[in-house]
This record gives C-alpha cells, sequence and structure tokens, in this order.
C-alpha cells in the first residue's frame, strides 16, 4: 500500500467504525435504559426503539451508495454523520420511548456504510483493496467487542445519555476527519467489487447459496437483538448485579471467542474446511441458545452459554464474508455484499422487535425459543450448502489506454495455472479474478496484465 491509501483505509476504518459504535456501545445497555422512561412499561416498544435503526439502514444504504456514484461521496458521508449526530443528540434528550425510537431512526438515517466502500475503492488500487477491505472488516469486529465491555462502564458514569451524547460529539469530529485525512479522490466511478450492480441483482437474488447467506446473517442477527433485549435484565435478576457491573461478564467471553474463533478460521481455511468449520459453529451457536432456553434461572450457567455463543458468533461473523467473497460471481461481489448487509440490517431490526414482543408476552424463554428455532432451520439450510472452493478474489488495472480484446484476455487468463474464474470489465478497467488459495501462476497472470500497459 503506497501512504496515501493507507491512509485512507485507516481514515475510513475509523469512520465505519463509528457507524458501529453508535449501535453496538448501547446494545448491553439499551433495554435496561429504556424501560426507565416513559411509556415503556411495553418492551415490545423497547424491542423497536432498539431495532429502528437497522431498518432504516436496510432501507437506505444500497440507495445511498449509487447516489454516491452520482453527487459524490463525500457529500453523501458529510450528510449522514449529520444525521447521525442529530439523532444522537435527541436520543440522548429523550425522556419517553417514542422521542428514543425517533433519535434512532435519525440516526440510522445516516446509512453511509456502502458509501463508506465505494470511497474505499475510489481511493485504492485494485490489488491492494482486498487488503484495505480487510482493515475495514478488523475495525468492525474490535468495535463491538469493545463495546460489549466500555458500554457498561460508560452507562455507569455518564449515563445511556451520555453515551448518545458521546457517539454525536465523535460523529461531528468525524466530519473533520473525513475533510482532514480522507484524501479527495481523482475521479469517482462504479467498482464491481464495491458496488451494487442493478443489473446483476436478479442473478445475486436467485443465487440458492446466497440465499442461504443472506438467511443466515439475518438469522444471526435476528437473534443477537432478541437475546440483548432479554440477557441485560437475565444477567441482573439471576446474578444481582447491577448494570455497570455487566462488563464483567462480557469481558472474559468475549475475549475467550475471539481467541478460540482464530484457530478455527484458520483450520477451516488452510484446509479447505470451510464448510465444516461453518457448520460446526452454526451448531454450537444453537446448542447455546437452547442451552440458555433451559437455564435461564442459574447466573453461572448463562455465563457459560454465553461464552459458547461469542465463540460461535466470532466464527460465523468471520466466515460468512468469506463465503460470500468464494460463491458471488466474480462481477457482482460488491452486489451479493449489498445484498448481504441489507439482510443483516433487516435482521437487526426482526430480532429486536420480535425479541420485545416475546419479551412482553412470553417472558426469556419465549425470546430463547424464538432464537433456538431460528438457528435451528439455519443449521438445516446450511447442511446441504454446497462446499466453497477454496478461492481467493483477485483484481488487476487494465492499462487506461489498452483496446484489446477482453474475452481474449479473459480466456488467456483463465488459462492459467489456479485460475476458477475471470470477468474482464473494460469500462472499469479491471480483471476480476478467483483463483486458488493453495497454488496459482501469479507471475504468468501478472505478466498477461502488464501486457495492457
Amino acid at each position: 500500500m503506497t501512504a496515501l491509501e493507507l491512509r485512507a483505509s485507516l481514515g475510513l476504518a475509523g469512520i465505519y467504525a463509528l457507524r458501529m459504535l453508535g449501535m453496538f456501545l448501547i446494545l448491553p445497555v439499551f433495554a435496561l435504559y429504556a424501560e426507565t422512561l416513559r411509556g415503556a412499561d411495553n418492551h415490545t416498544l423497547i424491542g423497536i426503539a432498539l431495532g429502528s435503526y437497522g431498518l432504516v439502514q436496510a432501507l437506505l444504504q444500497l440507495p445511498l451508495g449509487m447516489l454516491s456514484d452520482k453527487v459524490g461521496r463525500k457529500k453523501i458521508i458529510y450528510g449522514g454523520l449529520l444525521l447521525f449526530a442529530a439523532g444522537s443528540f435527541i436520543a440522548a434528550s429523550a425522556d419517553n420511548i417514542m422521542l428514543l425510537t425517533v433519535g434512532r431512526i435519525i440516526q440510522g438515517s445516516g446509512a453511509i456504510s456502502a458509501v463508506i466502500t465505494a470511497l474505499l475503492a475510489d481511493l485504492t488500487r485494485e490489488e491492494v483493496r482486498t487488503r484495505a477491505m480487510a482493515i475495514i472488516g478488523m475495525s468492525i469486529g474490535t468495535t463491538f467487542a469493545v463495546s460489549l465491555v466500555l458500554g457498561p462502564l460508560l452507562a455507569k458514569y455518564i449515563g445511556v445519555n451520555g453515551i448518545f451524547v458521546l457517539t454525536g460529539v465523535l460523529s461531528l469530529l468525524a466530519l473533520l476527519g473525513v475533510w482532514r485525512i480522507i484524501p479527495d479522490p481523482v475521479h469517482s466511478s462504479f467498482h464491481s467489487d464495491t458496488g451494487t450492480n442493478t443489473a446483476r441483482l436478479p442473478a445475486v437474488l436467485r443465487n440458492r447459496e446466497l440465499q442461504r447467506l443472506n438467511f443466515g446473517i439475518f438469522a444471526l442477527h435476528a437473534a443477537q437483538m432478541a437475546m440483548f433485549v432479554t440477557i441485560p435484565f437475565a444477567l441482573t435478576s439471576t446474578g444481582g448485579l447491577d448494570k455497570s457491573q455487566h462488563w464483567q461478564v462480557y469481558l472474559p467471553v468475549v475475549v475467550a471467542g475471539f481467541f478460540l474463533m482464530v484457530p478455527a478460521i484458520i483450520y477451516g481455511e488452510k484446509k479447505a474446511k470451510l464448510k465444516q468449520v461453518f457448520v460446526a459453529a452454526i451448531a454450537l451457536m444453537t446448542t447455546a441458545q437452547i442451552g440458555m432456553a433451559l437455564a435461564l434461572s442459574s447466573f453461572w450457567m448463562i455465563v457459560l452459554w454465553l461464552g459458547l455463543y461469542f465463540v460461535a458468533f466470532n466464527i460465523l461473523e468471520a466466515t460468512l464474508p468469506s463465503l460470500i467473497s468464494k460463491i458471488a460471481p466474480a462481477d457482482a461481489k460488491g452486489t451479493a455484499i449489498g445484498v448481504y448487509n441489507t439482510s443483516q440490517s433487516f435482521g437487526l431490526f426482526a430480532g429486536a422487535v420480535a425479541g420485545g414482543w416475546l419479551y412482553s408476552h412470553h417472558g426469556a424463554l419465549g425470546v430463547f425459543a424464538f432464537t433456538s428455532v431460528l438457528m435451528l432451520a439455519w443449521l438445516l439450510l446450511s447442511l446441504t450448502m454446497t462446499p466453497p472452493k477454496a478461492v481467493k478474489s483477485q483484481m488487476f488495472h487494465i492499462g487506461e489506454h489498452w483496446q484489446g480484446d477482453a474475452d481474449a484476455l479473459s480466456r488467456q487468463l483463465a488459462s492459467q495455472r489456479g485460475v476458477s474464474e475471470v470477468v474482464v470489465v473494460l469500462d472499469e478497467r479491471v480483471a476480476y479474478l478467483k483463483v486458488s488459495q493453495q497454488d496459482w501462476d501469479e507471475a504468468a497472470v501478472k505478466q498477461l496484465i502488464q501486457a495492457t500497459y
């Protein structure tokens, strides 16, 4: 990476992490806080308030990403950050559940995730873009883990309304970061690896393997939100913990989940056993949900099942994007990721609302019965998935003045050792390849690409 590419990658990862911070930081304390507000005696309304952020994200992130192709990336990012800040300040001032929901909706309307990845594509070369996206991925995972621990601690010292104020202030500071740190792209254009191509949507939506993964990310985050409508109350009632002490539970289970996730991912990728690792993680997740349904009266059993939950959750969060990349058509990766992210956001909303309603009418047992059935359905779907090929994505820039035969170049590239799929898109001046993770003729491929300069 050049210095400019690294600066862009780290800066945009920070902004992306801020978006996740707005969702994750309040997650472990939101339900307990919302219950104290006027009109929040109905837990369904708490679930709606929590999940409304995800609904608006689901509806707006793809349209705003496509709009940024026309009006410019930074304009949309500035607007999104301002909306996020405004929603945060409204949520901070809320004394009733309806105003809190309005604040969450406005927060979610600043749906700039797709725009950030599009800007990252504008600012990085094809050959290093995968690494740049990995930096953003790591920032999301880190933000989630830190937020579960930091949320209860911040709630103790500044309150949940103080957390909303903090995220609003950070969002305004991020405006300065976009202006001063993030470089301006020489030009913005559509990139198949990050953007949503409406022409490729039908093929992506019809793909059975992608459908399984989209249901999976929906189910994973629906279960997560339903759990966090319930778990804070369970920790308080069974363990006698004040909400400011909940970090003492989350810290060890999150850390253990992270360290146990790493060898599983390495084994799955290196040994081409990703399906086996993936299915095993779903099975573990299903077991954890059933275990929590049966152990809600025991504090230490809840902690045990939470630990297993986070092991499974971390594995699935890491493997799902990898599977999307392996399965999606080479020239529709961005479209597939866009549908996947939208499914995730819908899951956040559906899980929070279902969790709130079920908790109101059937208690915690009803919530975990729902999450258990959801995970079991996903497990059954995953058993029949086709094992993904042991491939990885590669992108190469085509010379600006090259006017050769794109089909001929595709055939030449496809004939090289270890290359399983090639799409040359002259409008983007890019060759998208899927190559073997273990052995591919990188030198020969680069030689063919160099001939286009």
